[in-house]
């Protein structure tokens, strides 16, 4: 609807006029389950809203989205629905001081992800519900006042099926009654309130400490019981709890702490305050990497940090959304490297989490960490590389511009000075100020308010006696800034590649001298950024490139490694080096990557190369020598290791020729085997993947394969491999499933698109790309914000890398520019990344 949209104007006059004092919501959930004629499947919500006029204006407005309203009451006066509500918002005139709203009314339940998400288990037909509500999905469920700002305390109250149970932010308990009801809430945002519903598998423990004492609980569903290693996801929990008490000097302040994994969910985790839900992905149903572990355990940790960063003390208004998803993202790493067995994660960090805010600060929606959001559309699409990974980053180097210990301080008087309240930027910057001595207004200008990444560079001068007579570091980029830069030199020694002298700088302007380091031996390897304490991109002079194409596996410290991974792939990305050298670089030294996070990066970037970057003569090729490689690597591997594993669902990927194809139909049908290769379920349906695509597996045989894991993952691997075959009438039906109809739910919505997108069959799908333009300001309009995200994306005709299909993208562009801006978003991000892919193309046609 358009009015579901919500602007920072509307939310600053009306945060200006009211303040609220309580909501008691009370849900009747019955209805999830059973037969149900109605088009939509609504259930009962009624919202009593307590809250005061502080201003002078005597009228405003409560969000709501939800079919039907039954009643409105104002003070004890009836107002008409017919008249005050339009679908979105109720109108609220005649407001006194004090103020009592009662709301009663039809809410749907969701398809989507957003709201209330009804799910039904295919394998026993159970239904679970969940609700996800950031950033303004609360109003899909409960009457309120949606804007982070008006912060209040909450009671809810839930009437269920017997057989289910409920949990929430607070407490809980089933009356005598039968009806849940659970203990008010410290005053907190609308989009953090949370109630997860059903037959779940639940799993308690508890945290002790001085006193305090935390319940713990971890569920699921009770198809994934067997998968549910509830011991590990506790482990993490308390070292986490541990990591956050003794740094923030707060205790948690939230009671009880929930996590709730929960399925068709659109976003990895969620931090609700006392029930914090989760993407069920993180329940492993097969054999899986450590980093799969690692992923897990700092979303755990990221989210834990939001209690404080977020829940405890929460921006004004989404401008101000960094000031959560930044410090989580930062904490999430930071937490995970100094409280768990995880004591590398700041490799994954720089080689994965910042590989995501390289590619967001280079395009052109990039703005500054502290954006300017104008309504919930731009506050949706701003969850994004920049305010995560990139604030993340950012905070990492002002760890190291304003010390740990002036850092960590400046986050405890930043607490204990906002709690329950909202903050902006200023207030953040005045503890840091105060606990570190330095100028924060101007670091914060060049960090925060800015956008772009600079390019940091070496430049090297050598005497007669080979050793340095000048080390300089050149800056590029539209705002140059300070930067705190470590330096390393590496030599070569016995086979191996190893850091011999390292300096800090503090690096500012286009040019700086790092005096130190004159007088040092000539080394084989000059990296700038060294231990990664900026964001930057990272170049080589001439002597450290030629090291890194002969010599990058030699290299011994895991963190250096990755890093110059990192620089490599930005060098591919920006058309300065060839796909194809790239790609040359992965199969002479991935094989000797020992961090397998570093590893299954590089396999996705290889992939890329050859899928976007190559020249288009030249891709099969890639593609042969990757799949080649990774055949290599498997059987090279050692037996049952996390690598073997790697390797193979790289091959999977990666698998084209009969040969390949062949014995990937041997491993399923158990007619070949590689020694320690546990061909699990998960495996199956990798395996299984190419066939699909390729032709060599129709829909009686994927059929099969369901009728062996016929789950809710199990359906989800099925839909996608159905849309991948080669066919037109296949395509023709996934397209139609996805654009002309709204009966798939999110995650089916997801894989559907998977499969339609396949790089071998660019020539079949061509046929899309014009249909593509013609639809979708249609699907923007018509879908939630979500769905449209995904179908605009998704659907993007990325594979069709010819200048047509730029040239098709910018008259788009040109004939709707009265477009939704986040739509126009969406495609000019997606121009971007194909305008990148052709320069790139050309850059690897000159290497022939």
């Amino acid at each position: 609807m358009p009015g579901e949209n919500l602007t920072r104007d509307e939310a600053h006059e009306r945060a200006a006029l009211l303040s609220v004092d309580g909501y008691e919501v009370a849900l009747d959930l019955r209805s999830a389950v059973g037969e149900s004629t109605e088009a939509v499947r609504t259930f009962r919500s009624v919202t009593t809203i307590r809250f005061r006029r502080t201003g002078e204006a005597t009228s405003t407005f409560a969000d709501l989205i939800a079919p039907s309203v039954t009643s409105v009451t104002l003070n004890g006066r009836e107002l008409d629905p017919a008249v005050v509500f339009d679908g979105t918002r109720i109108a609220l005139d005649g407001l006194a001081e004090e103020n009592v709203l009662v709301v009663d009314a039809q809410c749907a339940y969701s398809r989507t992800g957003e709201g209330l998400h009804r799910f039904v288990d295919p394998e026993d037909g159970e239904v679970y519900l969940y609700t996800q509500y950031e950033p303004a999905d609360a109003r899909r469920v409960y009457a309120n006042f949606e804007q982070p700002d008006l912060k209040a305390p909450y009671r809810f109250e839930v009437t269920a099926p017997d057989a289910w149970s409920v949990w929430s932010n607070g407490a809980g308990e089933r009356d005598a009654d039968g009806v849940w009801r659970f203990a008010e809430t410290k005053p907190i945002s609308t989009y953090i309130t949370c109630v997860v519903a059903g037959p779940y598998h639940y799993v308690t423990d508890s945290y002790e400490r001085d006193g305090l004492v935390i319940p713990l609980g971890a569920m699921c569903r009770k198809g994934l019981a067997k998968h549910f290693d509830a011991d590990d996801v506790f482990l993490i929990t308390k070292q986490g709890l541990d990591f956050f008490h003794d740094n923030f000097d707060y205790p948690y302040p939230f009671g009880k702490y929930d996590q709730a994994f929960v399925p068709e969910y659109n976003l990895g985790a969620m931090e609700n305050p006392g029930m914090v839900t989760f993407t069920e992905e993180y329940v492993y149903r097969g054999k899986v990497t450590r980093a799969a572990y690692e992923r897990r355990a700092n979303v755990i940790l990221h989210e834990m940090a939001h209690m404080w960063f977020g829940d405890l003390v929460t921006m004004v208004w989404w401008d101000d959304l960094w000031l959560k998803e930044s410090f989580a993202d930062f904490m999430g790493s930071f937490s995970l490297a100094e409280a768990t067995r995880f004591t590398n994660s700041w490799v994954t960090f720089a080689n994965n989490r910042k590989a995501w805010a390289y590619r967001a600060d280079q395009l052109p929606s990039t703005h500054p960490i502290t954006a300017d959001i104008r309504d919930l559309e731009d506050a949706k699409l701003n969850f994004d590389g920049i305010t995560y990974a990139k604030g993340a980053s950012v905070l990492k180097q002002l760890v190291a511009y304003a010390g740990r210990d002036a850092f960590l301080e400046g986050a405890r008087r930043y607490f204990k000075r906002h709690a329950y309240g909202n903050t902006r930027l200023a207030d953040l910057l005045a503890v840091l100020e105060e606990t570190s001595g330095r100028d924060m207004k101007t670091w914060s200008k060049s960090w925060l308010q800015t956008s772009g990444v600079n390019v940091l560079a070496p430049e090297v001068t050598y005497d007669a006696e080979g050793r340095i007579t000048e080390l300089a570091v050149l800056q590029e980029g539209d705002e140059l800034r300070p930067h705190r830069v470590a330096v390393g030199l590496y030599r070569l020694a016995d086979g191996e590649l190893t850091r011999y002298a390292r300096t800090e700088a503090d690096v500012a302007g286009v040019r700086t001298v790092v005096a130190e380091l004159a007088g040092a031996e000539r080394p084989d390897l000059i990296l700038v950024n060294d231990d990664d304490l900026t964001f930057c991109k990272v170049r080589f002079d001439e002597g450290s490139m030629e090291t890194l194409r002969g010599h990058l596996g030699d290299i011994t410290d895991p963190l250096a490694r990755a890093l110059c991974w990192s620089g490599l792939w930005s060098l591919t990305r920006d058309g300065l080096m060839p796909a194809r050298d790239f790609v040359a670089v992965v199969l002479a030294f991935a094989g000797r990557e020992t961090d397998i996070g570093v590893l299954q990066m590089v396999h996705a970037w290889a992939q890329t190369a050859v899928t976007h970057y190559a020249d288009q003569a030249w891709r099969a090729e890639g593609g042969r020598l990757l799949a080649e490689g990774g055949l290599r690597e498997l059987r090279a591997a050692e037996p049952g290791s996390e690598q073997q594993l790697t390797w193979a669902r790289f091959l999977a990927a990666t698998a084209s020729s009969d040969a390949d194809l062949q014995l990937l139909e041997g491993l399923l049908a158990g007619t070949a085997r590689i020694d320690g290769l546990d061909v699990d379920q998960e495996l199956r349906w990798a395996l299984l993947s190419p066939l699909a695509a390729r032709g060599r597996a129709d829909e009686a045989r994927i059929d099969e394969e369901l009728a062996r894991d016929d789950t809710a993952s199990g359906k989800r691997h099925q839909v996608r491999l159905l849309a991948s075959r080669p066919s037109e009438a296949v395509k023709a039906q996934a397209w139609a499933q996805v654009v002309e109809s709204d009966a798939l739910s999110n995650a089916l919505v997801g894989a559907t698109i998977a499969g339609f997108t396949q790089s071998s069959q660019r020539e079949l799908i061509a046929p899309y790309a014009e249909k593509y333009f013609a639809v979708i300001e249609r699907i923007w309009a018509e879908r939630s914000i979500q769905i449209g995200m995904d179908v605009v994306r998704g659907l993007f005709p990325a594979l069709q890398d010819r200048p047509e299909t730029l040239a098709a993208t910018d008259a788009w562009l040109a004939e709707h520019a009265d477009a939704a801006p986040a739509l126009r978003r969406l495609v000019l991000e997606s121009r971007d990344d194909l305008a990148r892919a052709l320069r790139a193309q050309e850059c690897d046609a000159q290497a022939k």
